[in-house]
């Protein structure tokens, strides 16, 4: 077996869009048998809510579908996840920038805009719905349900999957 391929999901503080991304990819990865093939991680580009639990309202809109978010911790990203990450995924071009600044110009590649990947949103960008009502986190849940399904098809298509 070949080694796994590793995604990385990136907000500002690691507790509400990439939580809601890694939840959801790794259900959608599940679905398919593949998390022997595929691992996920999120993290932050700021370290505000390191060792932090995902955002209540996040908790609570991803279980609302079926997906658990409670063992997860943030974490700020590290120099070594451009190495070990195939897909460094950010939530928005903020972040995104900020990214780029730190990676490695070898591993520039790998960094990509989540919504690059999604059917009805592509090029845009997931809004942080930390200071809004629960309506955002729904509207995040959808957007990265796309993207989750885009990236999947990616990466069967890309690795032979």
């Amino acid at each position: 077996m070949t080694d796994k391929i590793r995604v990385l999901m990136v907000c500002m503080g690691n507790i509400c869009r990439s939580p809601m991304a890694q939840g959801v990819f790794e259900r959608v990865v599940a679905e398919h048998a593949l998390e022997h093939r595929i691992e996920i991680d999120s993290a932050g580009t700021h370290a505000y809510h390191v060792g932090e639990p995902p955002d209540e309202r996040a908790r609570r809109t991803a279980a609302a579908r079926g997906i658990d978010l409670s063992r997860q911790r943030a974490r700020k990203v590290a120099r070594a996840d451009f190495e070990r990450f195939d897909y460094v995924l950010a939530m928005d071009r903020d972040n995104l920038s900020i990214l780029s600044g730190l990676c490695p110009r070898e591993r520039r590649e790998r960094l990509r805009l989540f919504l690059d990947f999604a059917e009805r949103w592509p090029g845009e960008e997931v809004p942080d719905p930390y200071y809004g009502g629960e309506a955002g986190f729904e509207r995040v849940m959808d957007m990265v349900e796309d993207a989750a399904r885009g990236l999947l098809a990616e990466i069967r298509a890309r690795h032979g999957l």
